[in-house]
């Protein structure tokens, strides 16, 4: 199992991001997150939400999308989609963003980890703990030495899909699909296996409601219990220069918790007891996305319930693409993957396009 984590000292909505020229006052004000942040005095316009729904993205180019051979088949499945309950709850996915608003302005940091893609044949609840010890022991390390806030993100229950450069694969004269992730084909390369598959999408759903029960039991649970924290470092480290610094800070997480201990303060309340923890996956499979959009019913907002956070990657965040097209009408927190192939005014027009208003947290 490979971890891959990031560490995101956020604040495009601190910093210089967009708004559209209609709302330029340069002047502080509160969105509704209770955060401060400040307008630009120009920017391009932004498309209207009026004209987004869910599935409007089919009106634009998909990038990275499956061909599937059987449109009755991918109708079935997102329909099977389309009736099942969701992953996260919109009062998730605003706490996440009220976090994240708090970190644009510099109140904390985000912690993001997990493994590069999921996989059906991989799946099992010690991976899903070892992934969850790894990011626990890591904001440890992070908040002790900060003395701020961690926000703890995991890179799993729905990063199955991947991107590809080429359709398709050629071994030794063959031609195949590309092996897409397990929510589409399978890696085995014959043509049963590289087949676009609907119901996979089904399967990884299921897969992804384990892990967040998972999660879920993990973080209220009692793992997440910081007088637990010796038993968060794993055992491949156990014995190594990493492993012992641990234990090292470890002890002085333990003494601070006798000294608490002894004035009085019950180390035993739920913010010493279990952890708030997220998911997030990038947004590339949009039947899916789409499937398991949800309309909130306290506020009216449409919310992608696959994830508390998507983000739309390098090869799908085209300005007329149908990525950008999805995300930006979803309350979800946002992010979106750059590198030196984006111009600066390119970049502006993203931004402007997925977070118009300038809401702090909105977009990474």
């Amino acid at each position: 199992m490979r971890l891959s984590t990031a560490l995101l000292i956020a604040g495009l909505s601190r910093a210089a991001a967009f708004t559209p020229a209609s709302l330029s006052t340069n002047v502080a004000h509160k969105s509704a997150l209770s955060v401060a942040s400040v307008r630009p005095e120009t920017s391009s316009p932004a498309a209207s939400s009026d004209d987004w729904s869910p599935e409007s993205w089919t009106n634009a180019v998909a990038k990275q999308m499956p061909i599937y051979e059987d449109q009755e088949e991918l109708d079935g499945a997102v329909k099977e989609l389309e009736k099942v309950a969701p992953l996260v709850f919109a009062g998730e996915v605003r706490s996440l963003h009220e976090k994240l608003a708090r970190v644009s302005q510099g109140q904390g940091f985000v912690l993001m980890g997990g493994d590069c893609a999921e996989s059906f044949k991989e799946f099992h609840v010690n991976h899903i703990r070892d992934t969850f010890r790894v990011i626990m022991q890591m904001s440890l390390v992070m908040t002790f030495g900060s003395a701020m806030p961690v926000v703890k993100i995991g890179r799993m229950a729905g990063q199955f899909a991947k991107p590809r450069s080429e359709p398709n694969e050629v071994i030794d004269g063959v031609s195949l699909p590309s092996y897409r992730g397990d929510n589409v084909n399978r890696e085995e390369f014959t043509p049963e296996a590289r087949r676009n598959d609907p119901n996979l999408m089904v399967k990884a759903y299921y897969q992804s409601a384990q892990t967040l029960n998972i999660l879920r039991a993990f973080s209220t649970g009692g793992f997440a219990d910081i007088s637990r924290l010796h038993a968060w470092n794993l055992d491949f480290v156990e014995d190594t220069a990493e492993g012992s610094r641990y234990r090292k800070l470890a002890s002085k997480v333990d003494e601070s918790l006798r000294f608490m201990k002894a004035i009085g303060i019950d180390t035993s309340s739920p913010e010493f007891t279990s952890v708030d923890f997220y998911t997030a996956h990038e947004c590339l499979l949009l039947p899916y996305e789409q499937a398991l959009t949800r309309q909130d019913s306290t506020t009216g907002k449409w919310y992608d319930c696959s994830s508390h956070m998507l983000w739309v990657g390098e090869r799908t965040r085209d300005l007329d693409g149908a990525h950008l097209e999805f995300t930006r009408g979803i309350g979800n927190p946002l992010g979106v993957k750059v590198s030196d192939k984006c111009t600066p005014d390119e970049l502006i027009r993203i931004i402007n396009t997925m977070n118009p208003q300038n809401i702090p947290g909105k977009l990474s």
